[in-house]
């Protein structure tokens, strides 16, 4: 079939063809998406497998009715299926972009919190409300209705990674550099992001590394009473405490020497935008100093994640003999992780608090990424941003990290990593009363279907 009959962007076709398209797309987009969200499809040990076994059957057939005909599955130890698929380029010139989301979900939490069953998806003002809508799914429906726009023949080669185990982590992690063929691409869009705030077009371009340090404390054989030995006898909570105050100074930044910090340059969010993502009450200061960009994103961050001590409810007249804590490392883009996991066990290491050493260990490190942003795909996203949303494409990072993001750098170093799609900031992704908007589901899907067009056509160029 001729490519130009299918394609909305063919030459005599109006400025608003692909628009026209993608509105009369969203109805039956939105059904599917609730279809999809209506499956409680969380990949974590304790939950049936069955439900994700469902979605993945679910997101395979979307795809076989949009036309993917070589459609396949990644099998891991002890991981969900990895859906995977391809369409072939329309000519030998035109560039090969990978799809990557998942289909798998956060638990729901304490169901008494939401305001609807989050297996129900329920329509709000603007949008939807279920668990997993934002995170990911909607995004997954955003690859396939933008593929539905062009009857799945889109003006670029397709490859699908749709994950079913993200929320809970896996082996495919790593899996990408060890089979890189399977990846091969010239541009990636990862939607497992979003706006940093509605109506905002935002590309995320760096992700901040992550390492984890345990630190722990043993003073005495056993317990011993606090009347009668308090005093004298050394606390191990105390001096893990006294260890733990060390690494922040007295506004609250990170205080670990050879951890790289920067300013921001990009687009981030106002204080009030942040009490309220974060809860902060007002009146409660914000810790830290420098703007808000360099404290998330390209900055350290360094939280105590665990301690293991004996609770209030329970906690006895007694000295204590032993304490530790898990602490998580938070690191700027482009440092090295175990550079910057060994000045954390530098630092606890030479501390003797009241002259007792503490045992430090270093477990899980993991690197950020930073996106080069001055390639012919991120051009082209840019416009096809602009062209969804109506405003001015912004970049932003996140602090969380998405591993996987580095495993596909690594397996294809040359392809631009592209990171948008139709959550935002406030759809309250990991928390009850998780929501999409229709306003940012429509957008990304236009988004993306531009994206398709504009990128082929300056890859040709």
């Amino acid at each position: 079939m001729n490519q130009e009959a299918n394609d909305p962007h063919a030459r005599g076709a109006g400025a608003a063809a692909l628009e026209d398209t993608v509105d009369a797309l969203m109805d039956g987009v939105c059904a599917d998406l609730k279809r999809l969200a209506a499956i409680p499809s969380i990949a974590f040990p304790g939950f049936s497998p069955e439900p994700v076994l469902q979605a993945r059957d679910l997101v395979v057939a979307l795809l076989r009715d949009v036309g993917v005909a070589d459609i396949g599955e990644l099998n891991l130890p002890h991981t969900a299926p990895v859906i995977t698929g391809s369409v072939p380029p329309p000519t030998p010139d035109a560039p090969t972009v990978l799809l990557y989301g998942h289909y798998d979900v956060q638990p729901p939490g304490d169901e008494r919190l939401w305001s609807s069953p989050p297996f129900e998806p329920t329509d709000i003002e603007g949008g939807i409300r279920a668990r997993g809508i934002a995170d990911d799914k909607a995004n997954l429906m955003v690859h396939i209705g933008a593929l539905r726009a062009y009857r799945g023949r889109p003006p670029v080669g397709i490859r699908i990674v749709f994950e079913g185990q993200e929320e809970y982590g896996s082996v495919f992690e790593d899996y990408p550099p060890t089979e890189p063929g399977l990846f091969a691409c010239d541009a990636m869009v990862i939607a497992d992001t979003g706006s940093i705030r509605p109506g905002t077009p935002t590309l995320t371009t760096a992700l901040r590394g992550s390492v984890v340090v345990h630190v722990e404390v043993r003073t005495l054989n056993s317990a011993v009473h606090s009347g009668e030995y308090g005093g004298a006898a050394p606390d191990a909570l105390i001096v893990l405490l006294k260890a733990l105050a060390t690494l922040h100074d007295v506004h609250g930044d990170v205080a670990v020497e050879g951890l790289r910090r920067e300013p921001w340059n990009g687009t981030t969010f106002t204080d009030d935008e942040f009490r309220e993502l974060a809860g902060v009450p007002h009146g409660t200061p914000l810790i830290g100093s420098g703007g808000l960009g360099e404290r998330l994103w390209s900055g350290p961050a360094l939280t105590v994640t665990g301690l293991d001590a004996p609770s209030v409810e329970r906690g006895a007249s007694a000295v204590v003999p032993y304490a530790r804590a898990k602490l998580n490392l938070r690191i700027h883009p482009r440092q090295d992780p175990h550079e910057a996991q060994a000045a954390l066990v530098r630092h606890l290491a030479r501390l003797r608090p009241f002259g007792i050493p503490l045992t430090v260990t270093p477990t899980d490190a993991g690197p950020g990424y930073e996106a080069a942003t001055d390639g012919p795909a991120y051009r082209a996203a840019r416009t096809a941003l602009r062209r969804a949303w109506g405003a001015e494409p912004v970049h932003t990072a996140t602090g969380g990290s998405i591993p996987l993001v580095n495993g596909l750098a690594r397996a294809v170093p040359d392809a631009e990593i592209l990171l948008f799609g139709a959550e935002d900031n406030l759809c309250n992704l990991h928390a009850p009363d998780e929501r999409v908007l229709l306003s940012e589901l429509r957008a990304a899907l236009l988004a993306e279907a531009a994206f398709f067009a504009e990128y082929a056509a300056t890859h040709r160029a």
